[in-house]
């Protein structure tokens, strides 16, 4: 097992892979009590090599880690990408290219939609992997045997998952299918949310427009306070306090100590006092420069009825393709199908979705699509 703890063997292990047509990449890091991650581990492999890089060894430099994230000739493949390509972004500011996500790809191959790492590799290899040190310190030094096992683990599988899936969508003319989902993972804005979109974050009830001017203003807040003492966000204020805060307004560290969300004391401290700036600074927005509130208009009974049908029909579709419900459509999709709304982009309307799916859905809906029951299957006919 090869644990690459100085400058100069990373430059080595690089111009190896460097070579492969593909290396597998996973991390290991902590977030629990920060807001930025902090990486501890960086496992790559080839056919011909697999190593592990500790970034917290006071020798290491990891340039030559993002020279190799952005060698075109080489795909980066990850299995759940986001969180690592997140993390690989905010330290070399670049986005690893070409990426190629197994999990994504296991959608379109009729794995499920969210498939875990340990069941694509037992379906694929017939391996089982030992997950028991997938909660451990990864920050301590040192690494037992078992924890560095289990992190090369990651990334050796991975090799044999790729080859199979890489295979099977070329084989199934698919390759094409998994690039919308890859287009978000190899996007900046994926990455690079600013504060002031921070409000977009938060689970809760909004209903009215100062309400939302509020509440932007206070999450922007918040976002810098967790960046600045790098803290994960709920630390200085919990989503539903934002929420409560937004709704009750308070002008001052009085009305802020009567919120049932507040700590007692809290409204005297130096974080209040800018919180409440943020308040009165969304009492004085302009309500003509804010996005508009989205609420959800139920749908007629007749229309409620098509989204029924056309979700028997995507899950008869899914199910025929041998790929994840969602890659093909999602319930909004489905309503604005059903509604024969042409305004605004339906992607299940457009390219190889509307060849398995749109095509049909919109055959239903004109009455020339039906369904029947035959021999325990719901089978689709045209009429």
């Amino acid at each position: 097992m090869k644990l690459i703890t100085h400058t100069d063997a990373l430059k080595d292990v690089v111009a190896t892979l460097s070579k492969s047509d593909f290396v597998t990449v996973d991390t290991e890091f902590i977030r629990e009590s920060t807001y930025w991650p902090q990486l501890c581990l960086i496992q790559l492999a080839s056919d011909d090599i697999a190593v592990i890089v500790d970034p917290l060894s006071p020798d290491i430099d990891l340039a030559p880690i993002f020279s190799l994230m952005k060698n075109q000739n080489v795909v980066k493949v990850f299995h759940a990408a986001r969180q690592d390509v997140e993390i690989i972004y905010k330290l070399g500011n670049i986005i690893p290219s070409p990426l190629f996500d197994t999990q994504v790809a296991g959608a379109v191959c009729g794995f499920g939609e969210s498939v875990s790492y340990e069941q694509i590799v037992e379906r694929v290899t017939g391996q089982h992997i030992d997950k028991s040190s997938r909660y451990t310190d990864w920050s301590r030094r040192p690494l037992s045997d078992k924890q560095l096992s289990y992190a090369l683990a990651d990334v050796t599988h991975l090799r044999d998952v790729y080859k199979y899936l890489d295979k099977k969508l070329e084989k199934t003319g698919r390759t094409h299918w998994i690039d919308d989902e890859m287009s978000i993972l190899t996007s900046t804005k994926t990455y690079d949310m600013p504060n002031e979109d921070a409000w977009k974050r938060i689970k809760g009830r909004i209903r009215k427009p100062r309400e939302l001017a509020v509440l932007q203003q206070i999450a922007a807040w918040r976002e810098q306070e967790a960046k600045n003492r790098n803290v994960p966000r709920g630390r200085i204020l919990k989503d539903e306090c934002l929420i409560e805060i937004a709704t009750q307004q308070p002008k001052d560290a009085d009305a802020l100590a009567k919120l049932r969300s507040i700590s007692k004391g809290w409204e005297r401290s130096a974080a209040a006092a800018e919180l409440l700036k943020a308040v009165q600074t969304g009492l004085t927005t302009d309500l003509s420069t804010l996005p508009p509130i989205h609420k959800h208009v139920p749908v007629a009974n007749g229309t409620a009825a098509a989204v029924e049908l056309l979700r028997v029909l995507l899950k008869l579709v899914a199910d025929e393709e041998n790929i994840a419900p969602r890659i093909i459509a999602n319930n909004d999709e489905l309503e604005k199908i059903a509604k024969q709304d042409s305004d605004g982009h339906v992607p299940a309307l457009e390219g190889w979705r509307y060849k398995i799916f749109g095509e049909k859905a919109e055959k239903l809906l004109n009455g020339n699509l039906g369904f029947y029951f035959h021999n325990g299957k719901i089978l689709t006919k045209e009429l």
